[in-house]
């Protein structure tokens, strides 16, 4: 279905949440001044052959990777932007990204942690040019189990900037590049690791929004492609070792996340059977199983989301460590410094604890204000996003008002006179007016798309 609608502007969004979306020149100039540090530190790791795998267009590479086989396991190398050998102390870039905390991705452009100069410049992991970073390197049994791990500082060359959808037909055609070639083989394993079979792994595909030649528009849901969960396997496993770190030295950052909160298991399984998938006895078991790429799998992940609240980051220095509850163990944020502020923190704290040296200062100085600050952003970032999601949907159903849409019923509560339903197409999650019988699949009316509101509702039965 083609869906029209008048161009999306999310700019009026970041001023009304007031996201920061360009940089002080002063700040600016700063960033394109800034250079390594710590280069006298450093490791020359420039014969490992690592590439970059982000989405299309994407400049700021966090991270390079590059798995080589190592008697019957493996060894997984894993470069991290070194954004800390840049940013100094009582710097103007410093103090910006205290106060901004992470990137916030509005749909037409993002509102950067960092000036570009940094973010997507001299600390981002390009290709076919000398980098410093913070490099990873594990060694993996045959179960793809971690024998050991170590994070040092050093120099890197990323031979290839690959993105997900050339990886992902490169894999399908057997002609993946060596670096990655046993990705998938490594993913797998991690996929059934331990800790990894027991958690929550939210799949959750991206909604965009289409435009052609003549000004219509359309929602798709972006494939989710399997080296993107593949590929996510290694961050995960970075993390988790990172998490694991900090815990045994008692000092650093970790990112928690609590169990479900009581009762969201049972509507959630509801919530599933309604939209006709049969999820059995392990929860964790469906959720890896269900494909993302059709509407009601991506309102499966959706709703999913509710098993996973109340997230939140500790300093180890003033409480105790907890268990993330989507991960299945410590948890700690390191690898994605361009884009998120603690992950330059936690991987100051891994990169002293290998070296055997103190933490350094500047890092217990501004800790506290850290965690705080990513508290601060990551509420406004997902109110952002939801903000954006709001608008858009209200903005392509607009000129549907009227119409009827086929639908699924996920709840519905005869005393209030009203249910929550998904809609096939375009895949929307939204408000109904009426009690249709849950788990029904019927047909609903389009009754409001208040674009200034961003707020779209049905009405059952259909007119």
């Amino acid at each position: 279905m083609k869906l029209y609608a008048a161009p999306l502007d999310f700019r009026h969004v970041a001023r009304e949440y007031d996201v920061p979306t360009e940089f002080a020149p002063e700040v600016r100039a700063e960033a394109a001044q800034l250079t390594d540090r710590r280069a006298d530190e450093r490791r020359d790791a420039r014969d490992i052959a690592l590439v970059t795998i982000d989405p299309v267009g994407s400049k700021d590479l966090d991270q390079a990777v590059c798995i080589e086989r190592r008697g019957s396991g493996y060894t997984v190398y894993y470069a991290i932007a070194d954004v800390a050998a840049f940013v100094e102390p009582g710097s103007l870039v410093k103090e910006e990204s205290l106060e901004r905390g992470q990137t916030i991705y509005l749909p037409d452009e993002p509102a950067r942690l960092h000036p570009p100069e940094l973010s997507e410049g001299s600390a981002s992991l390009l290709p076919d040019v000398d980098r410093p970073a913070a490099l990873w390197t594990f060694h993996l049994d045959d179960k793809g189990e971690v024998a050991d791990a170590h994070v040092e500082r050093a120099l890197v060359h990323s031979v290839a900037r690959l993105d997900y959808d050339r990886v992902q037909e490169d894999l399908d055609h057997g002609r993946a590049h060596p670096s990655i070639a046993l990705l998938p083989e490594v993913g797998r394993l991690r996929q059934e690791s331990s800790l990894r079979r027991e958690a929550i792994n939210l799949r959750v595909p991206s909604v965009r929004v289409v435009e052609d030649e003549e000004g219509h528009f359309e929602l798709v849901i972006e494939p989710r492609h399997p080296v993107m969960d593949y590929n996510s396997e290694i961050s995960l496993l970075t993390g988790m070792v990172a998490g694991q770190m900090m815990v045994d030295a008692r000092t650093g950052f970790l990112r928690t996340l609590g169990p479900a909160p009581t009762g969201a298991e049972a509507g959630f399984v509801q919530e599933i059977r309604n939209l006709g998938f049969d999820p059995g006895e392990d929860i964790s078991a469906f959720l890896a199983t269900v494909d993302t790429d059709t509407p009601r799998g991506m309102a499966a992940m959706r709703e999913a989301q509710k098993l996973l609240r109340g997230s939140g980051y500790v300093n180890l220095d003033d409480k105790e460590p907890v268990v993330h509850a989507g991960i299945g163990g410590y948890y700690s944020h390191v690898t994605a410094p361009l884009r998120r502020l603690i992950d330059r923190y936690a991987t100051e704290v891994c990169l002293a604890i290998c070296a055997g040296t103190d933490v350094p200062e500047w890092v217990r100085a501004d800790a506290n204000r850290v965690v705080k600050t990513m508290g601060r952003t990551s509420q406004l970032a997902n109110t952002v996003d939801k903000a954006c999601l709001n608008l858009t949907e209200a903005t392509v159903l607009r000129p549907w008002l009227g119409h009827n849409f086929d639908a699924a019923v996920l709840q519905s509560d005869e005393k209030s006179d009203q249910a929550r339903i998904f809609v096939v197409d375009p895949p929307v999650l939204a408000p109904c007016l009426g009690h249709p019988e849950e788990g029904r699949e019927t047909t609903v009316s389009l009754v409001r798309a208040d674009v200034d509101n961003r707020e779209v509702a049905f009405a059952w039965p259909a007119d």
